[in-house]
């Protein structure tokens, strides 16, 4: 059984940054596509980024491009989230999830993955 423990969330000023990290045990997951969701209280999860079990493919909601990266270290079993440039909307629980078959395509649609973290708070301050 996979557990994923996200880290590295806490309060920052606007414009600055934070890396998250989502640290895999139970099994390895270097063939398990990996994405990162956030979730503001009372609206839905949301996308934010994803990618493939390579780590070749990356994708991103579009309100994150070219401030938010996704990344994986698959000899550590992790994979890392760093922000910058960080905005008052940014302001939600961060969360990291796995699709369980292997291969499997990362995908945007938070009910394709199979197990996730209990999340991390990320607060930024205006």
């Amino acid at each position: 059984q996979v557990q994923l423990v996200e880290s590295g969330g806490g309060l920052v000023q606007a414009g600055g940054s934070l890396r998250l990290s989502c640290a895999a045990s139970g099994r390895s997951l270097s063939v398990n596509p990996m994405g990162w969701f956030r979730q503001i209280l009372g609206k839905e999860r949301e996308f934010i980024a994803r990618i493939s079990w390579k780590g070749d493919a990356t994708d991103y909601e579009d309100s994150v491009k070219g401030r938010f990266t996704i990344s994986r270290d698959n000899a550590k079993n992790t994979v890392y989230l760093q922000m910058n440039n960080l905005r008052p909307e940014d302001t939600a629980i961060y969360y990291c999830a796995t699709r369980l078959r292997p291969f499997a395509l990362a995908t945007a649609e938070p009910t394709n993955y199979d197990a996730w973290g209990q999340g991390t708070q990320v607060t930024v301050s205006s």
